[in-house]
């Protein structure tokens, strides 16, 4: 018991912190993985070969050799096909990460800025709610949207109210389409976004399903507003919320610009944080 004490003790004089970072860092890659499958079809994959690893393992040890062959061969060739069936989860978890950078991208210089650019996109909303008239506005967050305005109309004007009005007014050229906005600009209208291929409910519209889809693929806010009621919804990272006046955009608008707004270096913040806690301990 004694031997067996000292052995720990050895042991644990032998740690570093270098390799107490090492174990955290390699914690924390596999909880953002099981973040990035969590609630998706990916969870029940893993699982799946998970159970075949163990089966595989077990086969080996018993000395069952033609079940270990087929499970190998299974593994090695589904492997591959994976990565095919699953191309659009493996670019959303990727594109996701892409998103988590170590130093983030200031959207906006002051909170005057981002008031007006909350307050002139919730006037056009609220108008165009009042008057049933569908609409699609997109703001540009951290992923870029450029692919999405190559097939469309170029505006590249100054963010108003009256500008996005006119732009859905009904039979117009560009009032099909999506406006997709960066910063304090209308970069481009009559933008083609893609579909979710989530089960929505089926009294939502194309717009709708449009708006889900560029939020799943990228950390854009999409604003609907109903042609048939008039109701304005909200998308953000692939869920829906409905019913907004224009007194809770504001608000919400308003707090999302601000916290991608601020001056800051995410990563490294956290960082630096966590290692003070050690140091001052």
């Amino acid at each position: 018991m004694l031997a067996d004490m000292k052995n720990i003790l050895t042991i644990l004089q032998n740690i570093s912190i270098w390799n107490v970072v090492d174990i955290l860092i390699v914690a924390y890659i596999f909880y953002k993985l099981f973040t990035l499958i969590k609630e998706t079809r990916a969870e029940q994959l893993i699982k799946g070969l998970v159970f075949i690893v163990v089966i595989m393992k077990l086969s080996d040890v018993l000395g069952l050799m033609a079940l270990n062959y087929l499970l190998q061969s299974t593994l090695t060739v589904g492997l591959i096909a994976l990565i095919v069936i699953f191309q659009p989860e493996l670019r959303k978890a990727l594109e996701k990460l892409g998103r988590s950078k170590i130093i983030t991208r200031k959207l906006f210089d002051t909170e005057e800025e981002i008031e007006e650019v909350t307050k002139e996109i919730s006037k056009a909303v609220q108008n165009l709610s009042n008057t049933k008239t569908g609409a699609l506005i997109v703001i540009e967050m951290e992923t870029g949207l450029v692919e999405y305005t190559e097939n469309s109309t170029k505006i590249d004007g100054l963010l108003s109210s009256q500008l996005l009005e006119n732009i859905f007014v009904e039979n117009t050229p560009l009032h099909d389409g999506a406006v997709i906005i960066r910063r304090d600009r209308i970069m481009a209208a009559a933008a083609v976004l893609p579909l979710t291929h989530q089960h929505v409910n089926r009294s939502l519209g194309t717009r709708h399903r449009a708006a889900l889809g560029v939020s799943e693929a990228s950390d854009a806010i999409a604003i609907v507003v109903s042609e048939e009621t008039g109701n304005i919804s909200l998308a953000v990272n692939g869920r829906l919320t409905r019913n907004y006046n224009e007194e809770k955009l504001i608000s919400v608008l308003s707090k999302v610009l601000k916290q991608n707004s601020s001056p800051n270096t995410t990563m490294f913040k956290k960082v630096k944080l966590w290692f003070k806690k050690i140091i001052t301990r």
